[in-house]
């Protein structure tokens, strides 16, 4: 089986202990967590871990099982990238000079789709959201440039396919 992008989606409740146990998990079959957020989900008092990893479908599936075994975790998918819609997002830090000395970072926002979200005497900061090849692709533009600092989010997702959380949960 070929190593490839899985989201694993966990719905849980909201307990102290659980996200180290779920990296645990990972740790164990030293398979790296590539992207990782938590959210509050559709559903009142129930936590949503969004995790990005490479792996093959067999581990991924493992992985999965192990996961819904936790006490707090009420039930976990995972989706590949064709099955799912997601975006990164990621904040640049530049030196205030270049907006205007530099013609071209102009350019590399408005070609990358990105904002410019605060302007200070010192620096500004673009936003840039996206996919995860589109904001390295940005980053690697204005790397010549300089950048003061540099922050990507984990990944936020959603699938393509209906799946009514609320529905399957009141099964259980």
């Amino acid at each position: 089986m070929e190593n490839k992008w899985f989201t694993i989606s966990v719905y849980s409740e909201n307990n102290v202990g659980l996200l180290n146990r779920i990296s645990g998990i990972f740790l164990k079959r030293h398979i790296n967590i590539e992207s990782l957020n938590v959210s509050k989900s559709e559903i009142d008092d129930v936590s949503k871990f969004t995790i990005v990893a490479h792996t093959t479908e067999k581990w991924v599936h493992n992985i999965v099982g192990q996961i819904e075994k936790q006490i707090e975790v009420i039930k976990a998918f995972y989706h590949t990238d064709d099955e799912t819609i997601y975006q990164e997002s990621a904040l640049f830090k530049i030196a205030s000079g270049l907006l205007f000395d530099e013609r071209q970072i102009q350019n590399i926002i408005k070609d990358n789709n990105a904002q410019i979200v605060t302007v200070s005497r010192d620096f500004f900061v673009i936003a840039k959201s996206g996919r995860r090849n589109e904001i390295d692709d940005m980053h690697d533009e204005l790397k010549p440039y300089g950048i003061m600092q540099f922050v990507r989010s984990g990944r936020i997702s959603v699938t393509k396919d209906v799946m009514d959380i609320s529905a399957m949960l009141k099964e259980f």
